[in-house]
């Protein structure tokens, strides 16, 4: 569903991302694991086409980010981790706004808004305006905003900052849900115990180079992903 090959992102002489291979299937949550500044953002962005970058390919279910950015946004759903959302706005005014954007029925986007925003307690919400919202009730409009096209592929930047155990749960079961309709979830995080209990697959990447991916088996055998992240850490610095 999405293909990373020999990706390089440079900004002036700092090469954010060195070279990056990865591949997540249909039917994978692929975590993307490293501290901040490890290239895990400016990865992100160049999955989306929010980012040129020098060297290398991305597809979106085949399709080239570089050559039909456009047809793989149709794919496609974005949530960064500090969502900019239209304060002047309503919380339903920006939904219709987001699902005018990418043509969805009326009767299909009325169905969908009902459904997350229920699950996510938002319903008695949507009137306000969103410059009235907490960080978290932003994210969650957020994600309801990126899941009302029904996306294929939906690519995260740390979702679960600012989400209480309820929210957190909910985009868990989400993402779970994505995948066993033929969907994939690449999404970035620090919550290490998260990502060890959730994801079919991680990716590490250490000052934008990839240090270990594959099944959280095959990354992290016997030990706990904290343990093993930290320790190709170390190796990275030494």
């Amino acid at each position: 569903m999405l293909r990373i090959e020999h990706l390089t992102k440079t900004y002036g002489d700092k090469t954010a991302v060195d070279d990056l291979s990865l591949h997540i299937r249909r039917g994978e949550i692929y975590g993307f694991i490293g501290h901040n500044g490890a290239g895990k953002t400016t990865t992100i962005k160049s999955c989306c086409g929010i980012l040129q970058f020098d060297r290398g390919e991305i597809y979106v279910d085949g399709v080239s980010v570089k050559e039909n950015p456009l047809a793989c946004k149709q794919k496609i759903a974005y949530i960064p981790d500090n969502p900019d959302l239209y304060d002047y706005m309503s919380g339903i005014q920006f939904l219709n706004f987001i699902a005018d954007i990418f043509g969805v029925p009326q009767k299909e986007r009325q169905e969908r808004v009902r459904r997350y925003a229920d699950a996510f307690e938002l319903t008695g919400d949507l009137a306000q305006p969103i410059s009235a919202y907490s960080h978290g009730m932003k994210q969650k409009l957020a994600i309801i905003s990126a899941l009302i096209h029904e996306p294929q592929l939906v690519i995260l930047d740390e979702p679960f900052v600012g989400l209480d155990p309820k929210a957190t749960h909910q985009v868990k079961e989400l993402m779970r849900d994505i995948c066993r309709r033929g969907g994939a979830i690449f999404f970035s995080t620090h919550v290490l115990d998260v990502a060890e209990r959730l994801c079919d697959k991680v990716a590490i990447i250490h000052k934008g180079k990839l240090l270990r991916s594959g099944t959280m088996e095959e990354v992290k055998g016997d030990d706990s992903l904290e343990t093993v992240f930290l320790e190709l850490e170390g190796e990275s610095h030494g």
